[in-house]
């Protein structure tokens, strides 16, 4: 955060401030008590099973310069620090996030989607790195907590943030959007993620698309030009519209061609053609570069300045991650998972270049609700339909529902289920030899690399 007087950032929170030089400059707002040093306004956040209140004489002792309080207490007469004393310390955090936000005045790159938000966010900062000193949303920080923190995080010099943003509810986009206050969106794609909260596809559309019919007249909306409600949320917005993907769109990927370490393609801009090579594997990562790359175009980044940046581009861990283990390719993707970004996933594997195997290992996918069994049915069908060696699945729950397709299909590409990491990574090392390539996939709750990480200690 720049450097601002305590009195102005209790100012922002709507708060009154108790104790303390209102003068005092402070350049950094936490939620996370053991994190707080000397001179960092601490968020005594509070939530159904936390009340961080109960940390107040910790941080005081830790050096807070200031904590922002929902309620008061007289123990904490004579403590070493000023407090913010708000009615409601989440409230609080993002109206100072948002007044921060108009304060600073960056250009904020609002991102959302039910695929690839990360991943794009990664690649969209990089390809605006040229043009502005960007941050980016730390890991997937990307809730009504995440946010406010991301924008809060902005320095002396910062320019430009690409700020994700995440949903599972009804109205969480339009809570994020009046704290952003974006100048410029990208959506990923509309799929079927959180479908457990949100009912329907369509409202899931509905919920995405609020970010894109907020961006100002004069801003820039980026669109899949692949994803079937990409015409009805442009005719929702007020800001200009533009669209990028595989094969078609105002920037739009041609001529793929992979090998283990990634893909290079041709990416045409109107009437400019611009070679990339893009260091990570998967084609649906190709159609987020291809996002990114038209949001950088739109706002005045050259097409060659945003090839040299894609091929020096890094992705939050986790993300289709190579990582070589005594001659067997793993390709991590054991972040998050829902039934698109599963069958992504798996068309990279087999896609892979080897003279091994291709092996996916699959965990659950989880918020699918009455979707699930249909859901972890259809991976469990398309993976049966691939150049695959073996389709395995992990865990309790759903997970074994996809292994039940694989073998309704009648295919002959080996399959099973194993209720444990520890079992399938015993079997791993049993079969796996040096040139197999192994797709690790699930959902967060899955923990798919815990089979990475036994493997790797056998």
């Amino acid at each position: 955060m720049k450097s601002l007087p305590l009195q102005l950032l209790a100012d922002f929170s709507a708060g009154t401030l108790r104790g303390g030089d209102p003068a005092r400059a402070v350049t950094q707002v936490r939620t996370d008590s053991r994190a707080v040093g000397a001179g960092d306004v601490f968020v005594a956040l509070k939530g159904p099973r936390f009340d961080a209140h109960d940390f107040v004489p910790t941080v005081a002792a830790a050096g807070a310069a200031a904590i922002v309080v929902s309620r008061w207490d007289s123990a904490w007469e004579g403590l070493p620090c000023a407090f913010i004393v708000t009615a409601d310390t989440t409230v609080a955090l993002q109206r100072m996030a948002a007044r921060y936000r108009a304060w600073h005045a960056p250009l904020v790159i609002g991102l959302t989607g039910s695929n690839g938000k990360t991943s794009t966010k990664d690649l969209a900062a990089a390809v605006m790195s040229p043009l502005h000193q960007t941050t980016a949303t730390l890991g997937n920080l990307n809730n009504e907590l995440g946010v406010p923190i991301t924008l809060l995080s902005l320095i002396d010099g910062d320019a430009c943030a690409v700020v994700e943003m995440g949903m599972n509810h009804p109205g969480e986009i339009k809570t994020l959007v009046d704290i952003a206050k974006p100048d410029a969106a990208i959506l990923t794609n509309v799929g079927v993620a959180h479908i457990e909260n949100m009912g329907s596809q369509d409202a899931i559309a509905w919920e995405k698309g609020t970010l894109a019919a907020n961006v100002r007249p004069g801003g820039v909306v980026v669109l899949n030009s692949g994803d079937r409600y990409t015409p009805v949320i442009a005719r929702h917005c007020q800001a200009d519209v533009f669209t990028a993907g595989i094969g078609e769109g105002d920037v739009a990927a041609h001529d793929l061609r992979t090998d283990n370490g990634g893909t290079h393609f041709v990416l045409n801009f109107h009437d400019h053609r611009e070679a990339v090579y893009l260091p990570v594997l998967g084609e649906h990562m190709v159609a987020n570069a291809a996002l990114a790359a038209c949001m950088a175009w739109r706002q005045g980044v050259h097409p060659s300045a945003i090839a040299d940046a894609l091929q020096r581009a890094k992705l939050s861990k986790g993300r289709l991650e190579p990582k070589e283990v005594r001659g067997v390719l793993f390709i991590d993707d054991s972040y998050n998972a829902n039934p698109d970004s599963m069958i992504a996933g798996l068309r990279t594997l087999a896609s892979s270049a080897t003279e091994g195997r291709r092996i996916a290992v699959l965990g659950r996918m989880g918020e699918l609700g009455h979707m699930a069994e249909m859901g972890h049915a259809q991976v469990g069908e398309l993976a049966a339909t691939l150049p695959l060696d073996a389709i395995y699945s992990v865990g309790g729950g759903e997970a074994e529902m996809i292994t039940q397709a694989v073998a309704r299909t009648g295919t002959s590409v080996e399959s099973g289920h194993f209720e444990s990491h520890e079992a399938c990574a015993a079997h791993l090392r049993d079969c796996l030899n040096a040139g197999d390539v192994v797709l690790l996939k699930g959902s967060r709750s899955a923990a798919m690399e815990k089979v990475l990480t036994l493997f790797e200690a056998s």
